[in-house]
């Protein structure tokens, strides 16, 4: 029986890649930016870029400017983050803005 180390495979009982964007937006151009983290589950970096866009877009906002991308090792511990990595494992884009 043959052993590998080397499992790049994913499982189906692993739990979704959850990533989170950092960035800044705004509704009007040229406006000033607001700080946004977004959350969501995807299976890769373009497709997450991809699904953030669309998302920020149907929310009204006009520009955006994506600054950092990143995986997620587990729930965060405080809110609102905590809540927003819930709704990213259940399919939703979570966005979570600061003013």
């Amino acid at each position: 029986m043959m052993n590998s180390d080397n499992d790049n495979g994913r499982d189906e009982t692993d739990a979704p890649t959850v990533f989170i964007i950092i960035g800044q937006v705004n509704m009007e151009k040229d406006a000033a930016m607001s700080q946004i983290h977004v959350l969501l589950a995807a299976p890769d970096e373009d497709t997450a870029v991809r699904l953030c866009l669309d998302a920020l877009s149907g929310k009204g906002y006009v520009e955006a400017d994506l600054d950092q991308i990143g995986l997620l090792g587990g729930m965060p511990d405080e809110e609102p983050h905590a809540s927003a990595y819930q709704g990213a494992l259940e399919g939703e884009v979570a966005i979570v803005t600061f003013d």
